[in-house]
């Protein structure tokens, strides 16, 4: 039987030494296999051809890289899908992201790839060079095999109903004018720029707990504790997103010499950040303490942080490296959440000195009704959610392109983004006279906290590089669908991971 052939990783490293112990001649494939198709069956038929026996490895739900929404069939369909193939001697299931533990336990004769993997040049993960470097460390080979090619993901994407048609529907009309290729140059042309952060660093803390109930005593919900975990957010989020893109990344920002945190952050950031730090003496580093259901439904959130205006000193401090050092860079990203460290003084600095300044205000619980983008009296990029949009033009009922150009005039931005939760985003484009509208990229969400920061990153980014502005919002809009994949701020999006994104949406 078909399910005979599968086995476990380990149990596939025994018998591969067994039968090349008797003369056979190994072949490995590995893959993640989500739809099978002839592109896939005359791959592997012809793998079959450079040696005795053909095993399979298949890459775990976990660890399918290629966006919300995907693996469509879960690991065990797709292992037995390739048992059933008579060409196929063995599968078995790899828990990790690349091929490199299935190579290092095969040990195969001939490591197989298909015809579309021979560039090197164009894999921005490097792990086809570490692949082959493993195989042939092992004394195998890779051979690459020339037949018929399908994409499982434009072959998903039309037919089986991974997105909605209003999203099916954009992403041809993207595709027709930029392919995956398009993008992913112009994405790496970002890499030489230098950005600078400056915001409020903020701690994010999840305590997980399981509800009880109401208390018997009084209708207050009782929840019993389970585990919690620590993020580093705001600013140190949209630097660390940043930092998987662009070359070099300061991050400007001010601690709490009470509770600082500032071994937790540095632990933290990507290496090429240079954090450059500003004390407030007797603050607390801003932290928000969320208490959260297993299925991360938040129950309450309590704040720690002084609602006191920066000290004229930190002010004065800031503002003096600013006017020293903001030339240098390129790019100047403000995610400004409204706690007290971007003073009126440092913001009238970076009106007047930035090259290029995207911004976003955020409203939060600790700042509704005191804090809008008209606190900038320039900015070549904004990124709002429509109630900040509508917020700042106290206006409810209009057209949200109606009320974001109102909002626009008046901090004079070049581009104008809102984002829409499940309605997408769209992005005003004021030098040319578009709008342009992207659906909701993701078929899934885990955790919304950290989108829009995500979204202003790369948008941002990508704006200041000098991209069209309709690539610049599907790049931020891509990297925001998978931001609500990951845990709060548990890990950046970075370029390996949006690279095969964009491919997947693009197939």
């Amino acid at each position: 039987m078909s399910s005979g052939k599968i086995l476990t990783l380990d149990e596939l490293a025994v018998q591969s030494q067994s039968l090349k112990e008797q003369g056979k001649r190994v072949v490995l494939c590995h893959g993640t296999f989500d739809l099978m198709h002839a592109g896939h069956i005359r791959h592997l038929q012809r793998a079959r051809q450079e040696g005795d026996v053909l095993v399979v490895t298949v890459t775990g739900d976990a660890y399918v890289n290629k966006g919300p929404g995907r693996p469509v069939f879960n690991e065990l369909l797709r292992a037995e899908n390739l048992s059933a193939l008579a060409c196929v001697d063995y599968v078995a299931i790899n828990h990790d992201y690349t091929a490199l533990d299935p190579i290092n336990k095969v040990k195969p004769t001939v490591y197989a790839k298909g015809s579309d993997y021979r560039a090197h040049s164009e894999d921005v993960t490097g792990n086809i060079r570490r692949e082959q470097d493993a195989a042939e460390a092992h004394g195998g080979r890779v051979f690459y095999t020339d037949e018929i090619t399908f994409s499982s993901s434009s072959l998903l994407n039309e037919h089986f109903g991974v997105f909605p048609p209003e999203t099916r529907e954009y992403l041809k009309t993207f595709r027709a004018s930029w392919s995956d290729k398009d993008v992913h140059k112009m994405v790496q042309s970002l890499a030489n720029l230098r950005a600078l952060v400056i915001g409020d660093a903020i701690i994010d803390q999840y305590h997980y707990t399981a509800p009880l109930g109401q208390t018997g005593k009084g209708n207050i919900l009782a929840v019993k504790y389970e585990s919690e975990e620590q993020f580093a957010g705001g600013s140190i989020a949209v630097a660390n997103h940043l930092a998987g893109f662009a070359k070099d990344v300061t991050l400007v920002t001010g601690l709490g010499t009470v509770d600082s945190h500032e071994d937790f952050i540095r632990s933290k950031l990507q290496k090429n950040i240079e954090p450059v730090f500003f004390y407030m003496e007797g603050a607390p580093t801003v932290t928000k303490r969320r208490f959260v259901d297993a299925d991360l439904a938040k129950f309450f959130e309590v704040y720690f942080y002084r609602e006191d205006p920066l000290p004229g000193e930190t002010e004065r401090r800031a503002s003096d490296w600013l006017t020293r050092h903001i030339a240098d860079y390129d790019v100047v990203v403000v995610p400004d959440f409204g706690n007290g460290f971007i003073s009126a003084g440092i913001i009238q600095v970076l009106c007047d000195r930035a090259r290029y300044l995207a911004v976003n205000t955020q409203v939060n619980s600790g700042n509704r009704g005191f804090h809008v983008i008209h606190r900038y009296p320039r900015a070549d990029f904004v990124s709002l959610n429509e109630p900040e949009v509508r917020l700042a033009a106290h206006n409810r009922h209009d057209p949200i392109e109606a009320v974001a150009t109102t909002v626009s005039d008046r901090v004079h931005a070049r581009h104008f983004a809102v984002t829409r939760g499940t309605k997408g985003a769209i992005m005003l484009d004021r030098v040319k006279g578009m709008v342009h509208a992207v659906p909701a990229l993701s078929t899934k969400v885990v955790d919304r906290i950290g989108a829009g920061d995500t979204f202003l990153s790369l948008a941002g980014l990508c704006l200041g590089g000098g991209l069209p502005s309709e690539v610049a919002v599907f790049v931020g809009s891509a990297a925001a669908a998978l931001d609500v994949q990951i845990v709060c701020n548990r890990e950046p999006v970075n370029m390996p991971a949006l690279s095969k994104y964009v491919t997947t949406l693009l197939k």
